[in-house]
C-alpha cells in the first residue's frame, strides 16, 4: 500500500514538472545571462580583448562578461580590477 501511494505521488510530481516545462517554453533563440558575478581577480586568465556589458533585467544581474579560454565569465563591474581591465582594453593596451 505504501509503495502504491509513493508511486502515485512520484507520477503526479513528474506530470506536474513536465506540464510546467511546457508552459514556460519559449519560441526562438533563448539567451542565457549572468545571474551572479564574481569579484575575484582573474585578469591574468582572460584570453580575449573584448568584453560585454550586461544590464540587469529579470533574473539577469548587471555584469561584465569576459572570455577565459572558451568559456564566458561573469564579473562584477564595480570591482577595481575589472574597471582597469576595461580601460586597458579600450586603450588597446592588451
Amino acid at each position: 500500500m505504501y509503495t502504491r501511494i509513493l508511486s502515485v505521488l512520484l507520477l503526479a510530481c513528474l506530470c506536474a514538472h513536465s506540464e510546467g516545462s511546457r508552459r514556460h517554453a519559449t519560441k526562438g533563440i533563448v539567451q542565457l545571462c549572468c545571474t551572479q558575478v564574481s569579484s575575484t581577480n582573474i585578469s591574468a586568465a582572460i584570453t580575449g580583448r573584448t568584453y560585454e556589458i550586461q544590464v540587469a533585467k529579470g533574473d539577469c544581474v548587471h555584469s561584465v562578461i569576459l572570455r577565459k579560454n572558451s568559456e564566458k565569465v561573469c564579473v562584477d563591474p564595480k570591482a577595481q580590477w575589472v574597471k582597469e581591465l576595461i580601460a586597458n582594453m579600450k586603450a588597446g593596451k592588451l
